[in-house]
């Protein structure tokens, strides 16, 4: 199994966080929808003999697409792949595209999952953050897609300057007052050259409290487990069945292809990346040339790619899988550098049986908000 993430390069205005390839010039979509749909095309003897589970609409702003263009790019899927009966199909939307008609128009579509960019409920952050919503288009949003599409997921940031613990929690209990099966939540990171970046430079925001995020992050784990979600990956949280796939795979070490400017591939062996600009990539794509610059992983860099993705999730590290996919080396390795962290709370190995072999290393709940730091020291290097 393998999924196609597909980068839509737009958006409306840029958020001051942000820091992935897009454009607020929507001059090109008509010409980079076509590239798209010819990139797909290109690219399908690399899922030859692999079959799709998941389509991921990603960006960017995907619903700045209309539904006729998401049809077009979910049908030259279809007609080039091998696609499962019923594929996770995603899209992820902002509240101010997603209108009563629109959300009536994309349940009649394939797309069978919204991935909502909420963040907060508080005009103030929407407003420092730059976001195009306001609160009140937030919840309009939520209520009209809960009626039409039962796979929602809710994006939520926390740690941002003026957020208190006390609108952190209001925020949650407002998305858990939906009924929404997933969440995901992220730390607000300072991205060098961002708006938000030269904003603090500059002293007009204050900077990000790595302990108040901490604290929030503690606070949604508890609320979230309270009201029965699994926090199955560092930033995700899902209620039993409605985990997402196309993020699953990711960790999992599943193929995919990535689609569009900037987009990232991944076939086991060798990462792949597009080219970060949207007029070289449809030039590209219309001299049927792919735009995309590769790598060889060597053992070390899968070791380490799995090391981090295990740590992030519930499954965590298997010493077994280590042991057979890098050898005694890197067992040794991980048992001996993981042991200061487990001596300090942060890390735990656990048997799945009494045969030692099937050990599994996964953080604490005290190392989780930690859990990227502490596997770049687990890594070989």
């Amino acid at each position: 199994m393998a999924g196609i993430y597909i980068h839509i390069p737009f958006c409306k205005q840029a958020c001051h966080y942000c820091d992935f390839h897009f454009s607020t010039s929507l001059k090109k979509k008509g010409d980079l929808v076509q590239a798209l749909a010819k990139e797909i095309e290109l690219r399908k003897d690399e899922f030859k003999n692999i079959t799709v589970e998941t389509i991921y609409f990603g960006g960017g702003t995907p619903s700045l697409l209309s539904v006729n263009e998401l049809q077009l790019l979910i049908d030259t899927v279809y007609k080039n792949y091998q696609v499962v009966v019923q594929p996770e199909i995603t899209l992820e939307a902002n509240p101010d595209d997603l209108s009563k008609s629109v959300i009536i128009q994309l349940a009649k579509s394939p797309i069978n999952r919204l991935s909502i960019g909420i963040q907060s409920f508080f005009e103030a952050d929407l407003k420092l953050m730059n976001r195009a919503h306001n609160a009140n288009e937030a919840k309009t949003c939520l209520e009209e897609a809960s009626k039409h599409f039962k796979n929602i997921s809710i994006d939520l940031i926390y740690g941002i300057p003026g957020l208190t613990n006390e609108n952190w929690i209001k925020n949650i209990d407002t998305v858990l007052s939906y009924n929404m099966p997933h969440i995901s939540s992220y730390a607000l990171t300072v991205e060098p050259k961002t708006a938000l970046d030269t904003f603090i430079k500059k002293g007009l925001v204050k900077n990000v409290d790595d302990d108040l995020a901490q604290e929030q992050f503690h606070i949604l784990i508890d609320k979230l487990e309270a009201s029965g979600f699994v926090h199955y990956e560092l930033s995700n949280f899902g209620k039993p069945d409605y985990f997402s796939k196309n993020n699953s795979a990711y960790w999992q070490g599943k193929p995919y292809l990535g689609i569009g400017p900037s987009a990232h591939s991944f076939n086991g062996n060798e990462r792949g990346w597009n080219v970060r600009n949207n007029s070289k990539y449809i030039k590209s794509i219309e001299e049927n040339k792919l735009p995309i610059e590769t790598e060889i992983l060597s053992i070390s860099d899968k070791y380490n790619e799995y090391i981090m993705t295990g740590l992030r999730t519930v499954w965590g590290v298997s010493l077994e899988k280590v042991a057979q996919d890098f050898g005694k080396t890197y067992v040794d390795h991980l048992l001996k550098v993981s042991e200061k962290h487990i001596n300090l709370g942060l890390l735990i190995i656990s048997n799945e049986s009494e045969d030692s072999k099937k050990s599994i290393l996964t953080t604490t709940k005290k190392g989780k908000f930690l859990a990227d730091g502490l596997a770049s020291d687990l890594f070989m290097i």
